[in-house]
């Protein structure tokens, strides 16, 4: 596993391993669950009030499966962490944060400069996401 580069959240890291998806619906006791490519977030929707952190696999950059779901538990209401794991390439990083991802391990340690630089890369947005970043259109007329 790798380690945590970075971390939007102010509350107290989640230390517990993730479990998969089809071992979490029989653990009465896990509060940390790890997604793979192929995983339906959706099964994680009944149980999101006791799940502490969701860890997101990217095994490989070209595989975008992990913003949809990092998209449908945000917009079901899930406020634990949710944590991009595996492949992240830097310019990767605003995207996945619109999407509701709070905290990032690379599997390559990536360049803290490069990194802040692609997180501050848009001042604007133009339709709203999990960040709650305020549209561009709505300052205009809102």
């Amino acid at each position: 596993m790798s380690d945590v580069q970075f971390r939007f959240r102010t509350d107290d890291a989640v230390a517990d391993p993730g479990v998969t998806v089809d071992v979490f619906g029989a653990q009465t006791n896990a509060s940390a669950v790890r997604l793979e490519p192929g995983d339906d977030a959706r099964d994680l929707l009944p149980h999101l009030d006791r799940i502490k952190l969701i860890e997101v696999n990217f095994p490989s950059f070209t595989d975008g499966r992990g913003f949809s779901s990092a998209r449908v538990l945000r917009e079901a209401g899930y406020t634990g962490e949710l944590r991009a794991v595996g492949e992240l390439p830097v310019d990767h990083l605003g995207h996945l944060r619109r999407c509701g991802f709070d905290s990032f391990a690379p599997d390559i340690p990536l360049n803290p400069v490069d990194a802040e630089a692609a997180l501050a890369r848009w001042e604007h947005v133009y339709q709203p996401a999990a960040d709650g970043r305020v549209p561009i259109w709505n300052l205009r007329h809102g």
